[in-house]
């Protein structure tokens, strides 16, 4: 019996992450017909309770779970503490009284509680002074439809509008002038919706590189390490690396070999640059998160595919692909400045490369998209129940590292 979840975060308007909507299906093989709602809300409370925890599931964030009539009825909500879950509402949940009861006492209990892909009817009015947010689907909702709803909720202050399925700077922009408070969709991982934000090293993470280069013989394994958890360290790296005064001689493809190249007199000087210039500056940590798991499963998903011999390429890959997000800038302006192989330029680009497969697996595992995860599986020869779990792994251990450089 395996669990399978995706959490799809959400945002509020400075893009600080809020909380996860956890996704669950039964399987990555049994797409269609969709699990029955009662069931699925059933067993993702069951597995995060009992098989992953539901704070490593949203790294210590409150979960956004989806409840029909029948699983508020069994009381399955206060199984959670009000503080690790906000009670989404489905949308096929038709508004009564027995529904009206179980919001009020809810509410009364301390829970947060949301209507899910909502569609305005006056009945919900009822509903309005226990509600805290309502979800709309900003692709499928119009803009009259959205005024509509805000002028239904005028007079509930309490009420928050989440925009859901944001797409687009575009879209983030329009929902922020039409009021919407919070924000959910891949919008993140585009470079204009993180503009202003700039990184630095954690001083964590250049205390230990400090403390290993002292050594008179430095061990290279933890040097890797510790620039493969933190993107901003191996980008300066890979930058570094490729001044003319190393005069390569060949493209670099790994953390380890850019450090090789290196050799430990430059890698002093290059680290102590880094300290002494470094900035209080914050990071971004969600997009740190996503591309540390993304490096971790796509290396462990090349590994146990057995595929390409270079499965250190998959991980520097997933590191680097939301680099352009994180850096404010085109990931081919960036590309131009980095010593990499034309094989790992290729795969960030959206290019035909071997690698391009590991981080298409990714992506669709973000968005929970299980129909592309089982056909990208196959020509890989890993077993959807596997890859699921090599996804957990990878998140419960980005979760890990995120918090070492906290």
């Amino acid at each position: 019996m395996y669990f399978y979840t995706a959490r799809q975060p959400i945002f509020n308007v400075q893009r600080e992450l809020i909380g996860y909507e956890l996704l669950f299906r039964d399987s990555l093989n049994n797409v269609f017909p969709e699990i029955d709602g009662d069931e699925a809300t059933s067993r993702l409370i069951e597995g995060s309770q009992f098989t992953f925890g539901l704070d490593d599931l949203t790294n210590q964030h409150p979960a956004y779970i989806n409840f029909t009539l029948e699983t508020l009825s069994k009381g399955y909500a206060q199984m959670l503490s009000p503080e690790q879950v906000v009670v989404e509402i489905l949308e096929t949940v038709q508004p009564g009284k027995r529904l009206l009861a179980h919001v009020k006492e809810l509410k009364e209990k301390g829970y947060t509680l949301a209507l899910d892909d909502y569609q305005h009817q006056n009945v919900w009015r009822h509903f309005f002074p226990y509600v805290d947010q309502i979800k709309v689907d900003f692709l499928s909702t119009s803009t009259d439809q959205i005024n509509i709803i805000k002028a239904a909720i005028k007079d509930f202050p309490n009420i928050d509008l989440v925009a859901e399925k944001v797409e687009t700077y575009e879209q983030f922009e329009l929902a922020k002038s039409l009021g919407f408070k919070f924000f959910q969709g891949f919008f993140f991982a585009k470079p204009e919706m993180v503009k202003t934000k700039a990184l630095a090293p954690s001083e964590l993470a250049m205390a230990e590189l400090l403390y290993e280069t002292s050594s008179v013989e430095p061990d290279l394994a933890r040097i890797t390490q510790v620039f493969e958890r933190d993107v901003n360290l191996s980008y300066k790296l890979l930058r570094y690396a490729n001044s003319a005064v190393f005069k390569r001689r060949a493209e670099i493809s790994t953390i380890k070999q850019a450090l090789v190249v290196l050799g430990s007199i430059e890698l002093k000087r290059l680290i102590s640059l880094l300290f002494a210039s470094q900035l209080n500056t914050e990071k971004p940590k969600e997009l740190l998160s996503l591309s540390l798991l993304r490096a971790h499963f796509m290396e462990a998903v090349a590994t146990k595919a057995g595929k390409v011999s270079d499965t250190g390429s998959a991980f520097l890959i997933g590191m680097m692909s939301l680099m352009d997000a994180i850096l404010d800038d085109e990931m081919a302006t960036l590309l131009t400045k980095l010593p990499l192989s034309q094989e790992i330029k290729a795969t960030l680009l959206k290019k035909p490369s071997q690698f391009g497969i590991y981080l298409d697996l990714a992506e669709s595992m973000e968005k929970g998209d299980w129909d592309n995860v089982e056909t990208v599986s196959k020509p890989l020869g890993v077993s959807p129940e596997r890859i699921a779990q090599l996804y957990q792994s990878s998140q419960l251990w980005s979760d890990t590292q995120i918090k070492a450089i906290e």
